[in-house]
């Protein structure tokens, strides 16, 4: 059974000061857990309420109570299985295919709901300004259902990132061309903006092609979610 001091390690893991200090971060489900160990993240401890679990790819369990689960979980009714693990370390970001770049996207589901996109369209780096939302934030974690996993993680200043690599840029603005009258290039960077103000000035000034998804029905809705709209950016990208 777990002690006390694992119990309050876990705890701490909800704060992404402590995240950082430890280097490590915590899934729930054992579908997220098998996602993680099979890709080769390394766990540091492994958690389930299920005595007949005892291994999951050959990795042993610690049984833990239910009302432990319960202090420790971010979920209302937590699973049965919980796995904390180490950090990834964060590789350079490759320039041979398309890069998707995230300007102080704020909302956990969204970052969760994009980084599954990139693994579904098999983006492998996915760059994301120091304000944009912690991609090791439990919620965003529940929301990649284990793609966090295939996906390369980069914090840093955006208009940095853009300085330094050679490659088209385009960004998602309400008022642009219509990505469908456009010809995307088989290499490039695309960059999503804020939830409420979308891409921030400075960032702006970077772009060389500002790029829209037209809108069909009645003026009613203001703006498309921030993740549906990388869903269908990035399809019209792979699509070519």
């Amino acid at each position: 059974m777990v002690v006390k001091r694992q119990l309050k390690l876990i705890r701490s893991l909800h704060q992404k000061k402590y995240r950082s200090q430890h280097q490590l971060f915590f899934v729930e489900g054992i579908k997220a857990v098998r996602e993680l160990l099979n890709a080769d993240l390394k766990p540091h401890t492994l958690l389930t309420t299920d005595e007949t679990l005892g291994k999951v790819e050959g990795f042993d369990f610690d049984l833990i109570s239910e009302s432990d689960l319960k202090q420790i979980s971010a979920l209302k009714t937590p699973s049965k299985v919980l796995g904390v693990f180490h950090m990834p370390i964060t590789k350079s970001v490759g320039l041979e295919d398309w890069i998707l770049v995230l300007d102080a996207v704020r909302d956990p589901g969204n970052l969760g709901t994009i980084i599954r996109l990139c693994d579904w369209y098999n983006i492998k780096h996915l760059v994301c300004s120091p304000n944009t939302v912690d991609c090791y934030n439990p919620k965003v974690l529940q929301a990649t259902m284990g793609s966090i996993a295939r996906v390369n993680m980069v914090y840093q200043e955006v208009d940095n990132f853009l300085k330094e690599v050679d490659l088209p840029v385009y960004g998602a603005f309400m008022k642009g061309t219509s990505v469908y009258s456009e010809i995307l290039p088989k290499v490039g960077v695309l960059i999503m903006g804020n939830e409420a103000n979308g891409i921030s000035a400075k960032v702006e000034n970077l772009v060389s092609q500002k790029i829209a998804i037209p809108q069909y029905g009645p003026k009613t809705t203001e703006s498309l979610n921030v993740a549906s709209a990388t869903a269908v950016l990035l399809n019209e990208i792979r699509r070519g």
